[in-house]
């Protein structure tokens, strides 16, 4: 028996008319969650819907310029959904997305890079790189991004602060496929159904750094608990020693 789908039709109109949510972000951020819930395989019904209906809510179906921005957007926003979500599930929600995208709406190996991260790699100087991660890092937190990227120094082995400042040099800083905005977006959708708080707290808070107003992160906070609620996730009792859920609230602005 195949298991109950948690993107119902009822589920994406209700993501999709989300008031406040930007143009695109529905999608995606639907694309972000499920992978680090674990639901690969329910990431091609959403963006099936989002090549036939388009990235806004007219529901009108979008010519073949639109439906490629649409499919790296997603490509993209589960690639930036790897380092706070793992690489095992963003391997499962690219592959899954691939069965379900045209050949022409693929970027393939050795052709137009939309990202540029091969020239990151190989063409741009590494200082360069770590560098823009550590200006994008710096505008996140904020005035306390410095003790924030110190206490990952001294956590015990320094090699945290150097895996984040990877991450933000080579993944999360680079935007040329989705702005710094729609980062800080897909952060959080990334985090809201891991149950940190500590961490979504700085992110959502990072948003507003990236020039998000009050409104769209509240917008995106409530699509990704309504599809992480759709998914069996709740709010845990004390008394619970496991559970899928929450601990505590929801970190909000």
């Amino acid at each position: 028996m195949p298991p109950v789908s948690v993107i119902t039709p009822a589920l994406l109109s209700s993501i999709r008319g989300q008031p406040h949510l930007p143009r695109h972000a529905w999608y995606f951020l639907t694309g972000v969650t499920l992978s680090v819930l674990n639901l690969p395989h329910e990431i091609p019904t959403v963006f099936k819907h989002a090549i036939d209906e388009g990235a806004g809510t007219c529901g009108t179906k979008p010519g073949h310029d639109e439906q490629l921005e649409i499919a790296r957007k997603m490509r993209e926003a589960l690639v930036k959904a790897a380092p706070i979500g793992g690489l095992p599930k963003a391997i499962n929600a690219l592959f899954s997305l691939r069965t379900a995208t045209p050949p022409s709406l693929l970027d393939e190996p050795l052709g137009y890079s939309p990202t540029s991260r091969p020239s990151d790699l190989y063409d741009v100087p590494q200082s360069a790189v770590l560098h823009r991660g550590q200006e994008f890092f710096d505008k996140v937190y904020g005035k306390i991004s410095k003790r924030v990227m110190s206490q990952m120094d001294r956590s015990g082995t320094e090699d945290l602060g150097i895996m984040a400042r990877l991450m933000y040099g080579y993944i999360l800083s680079n935007t040329n496929v989705l702005s710094a905005r729609e980062t800080s977006f897909v952060l959080v959708a990334g985090l809201i159904p891991q149950d940190v708080p500590a961490q979504l707290k700085g992110h959502i808070k990072g948003c507003l750094n990236h020039d998000a107003s009050v409104e769209e992160v509240k917008a995106v906070r409530e699509v990704v608990i309504k599809i992480c609620k759709a998914s069996g996730m709740r709010q845990l009792d004390d008394a619970v020693p496991g559970g899928w859920g929450w601990r505590g609230p929801v970190a909000n602005l």
